[in-house]
């Protein structure tokens, strides 16, 4: 129990990245589903994965439609980005497009606040 109760102790402290690796080692070797091994090791490297997502501080605001109010959307385009009414029409009749990238966390909840608001749709990367 105690070789065990170590192995466990030493899974907890893999990355997702290292648990998918070891998931994917066992099933060439040992010939076992990778869901099943992953099933397993997933939860011993999620305290690892919570805290990658809560650290990260950079995010990309990509516009992913208007919503059919493009007049609108416009307008808050060229708020937030400074665009001129040319370039802004172009980015919201492109989209996807990204909107600011590498922004922090409150800012980009506000840009998509805003964006939604006057009906477009945002999506955080």
């Amino acid at each position: 129990m105690a070789d065990i109760a170590k192995l466990v102790e030493e899974l907890s402290k893999l990355t997702v990245m290292e648990a998918a690796e070891l998931a994917k080692a066992l099933e060439e070797e040992w010939g076992v589903s990778a869901a099943a091994a992953v099933a397993v090791a997933a939860p011993a490297g999620g305290g690892d994965a919570g805290a990658a997502v809560e650290e990260k501080d950079e995010f990309d605001v990509i516009l992913t439609g208007d919503g059919g109010k493009k007049i609108q959307v416009i307008k808050e385009v060229r708020a937030i980005t400074g665009l001129g009414l040319t370039e802004a029409k172009a980015l919201v009749e492109g989209a996807p497009k990204a909107l600011k990238e590498g922004v922090n966390k409150a800012e980009a909840e506000d840009i998509k606040g805003k964006i939604e608001a006057a009906g477009g749709t945002v999506e955080l990367k």
